[in-house]
């Protein structure tokens, strides 16, 4: 079952071959994880939307007010067999017509949603290695930061992982610094310090992003920044983690021939499943 709408229906029957998502990627979406039919960081969520909404020029309907959003995810839920956690995805794009310039900025919404393999987030202790993808580079600029459907750089670098043998890949802009990996924000810990490149560099503004930024501030003796990462950084790190609203904290265990610990990361994951809980 879909949302189309505010509607929920088996099929949408929208016409692939006029629509702009398809045509042109001409599309911004959310991915969100509901736990116990709660909406994990709503509002953080509904505010990225609605900021992305407003960048490219879309049309935001004057009834989708956060408090409906919830409701059009939930009602979703319903309609699917039961589970504890979710992990759910709302697509705004342009109605049909024109090329690139469109005919309207007017847009409908499709909300999909299928089961969660898990409810609170956990750590994963297996071995997970990544590399860098260098084929393409994220450009720093302002709509690198938006969860658009143009992601040929993240698609490419994730048939380049998979026929090489690696877990993820991370990604690297015009000057060559480490920007993210293929589907979440990084963070580097060296010493008592913890690292995640700022957006400027045209990394993704990921909510996992905001909520590990916000937990590490409050650890202490850990100082907290946003800055540039280089390749040769990563060589002298102790630890490497991959954050993203499904998965949580994912520790990096090896990139090359360098080896990770994950301590850091284990505790803001305990620290980020007590705010769920007592939230």
């Amino acid at each position: 079952m879909i949302n189309y709408n505010g509607t929920i229906v088996a099929e949408t029957h929208i016409s692939i071959h006029q629509n702009r998502a398809f045509l042109y990627g001409d599309a911004i979406f959310e991915t969100l994880k509901i736990l116990d039919n709660k909406v994990l960081f709503l509002e953080d969520h509904y505010f990225r939307l609605m900021a992305s909404l407003r960048i490219v020029r879309m049309e935001i309907p004057m009834n989708f007010t956060m408090e409906y959003m919830e409701e059009q995810v939930l009602s979703l839920l319903t309609a699917l067999p039961a589970a504890a956690s979710f992990r759910a995805r709302i697509t705004f794009f342009r109605k049909d017509g024109g090329r690139y310039l469109p005919l309207t900025n007017d847009t409908e919404f499709i909300i999909t949603a299928e089961a969660a393999e898990t409810s609170l987030y956990s750590l994963n202790g297996a071995p997970y290695e990544v590399e860098l993808f260098k084929d393409y580079y994220v450009s720093k600029q302002l709509l690198s930061t938006l969860k658009s459907t143009n992601k040929m750089v993240q698609i490419t670098g994730s048939i380049f992982a998979h026929e090489n043998g690696y877990n993820n890949c991370l990604v690297i802009n015009d000057d060559k610094n480490v920007v993210e990996a293929l589907q979440g924000n990084l963070f580097m810990v060296t010493g008592y310090k913890l690292i995640t490149p700022p957006l400027s560099d045209g990394c993704l503004n990921g909510i996992m992003r905001k909520q590990v930024l916000a937990l590490a501030a409050k650890v202490e003796g850990l100082e907290v920044s946003e800055a540039s990462i280089s390749p040769f950084d990563l060589q002298k790190a102790d630890e490497l983690f991959i954050t993203n609203v499904i998965t949580g904290i994912q520790p990096v265990t090896k990139y090359r021939k360098k080896e990770f610990g994950n301590a850091t990361a284990a505790e803001l994951l305990k620290r980020l499943n007590a705010k769920i809980r007592f939230s």
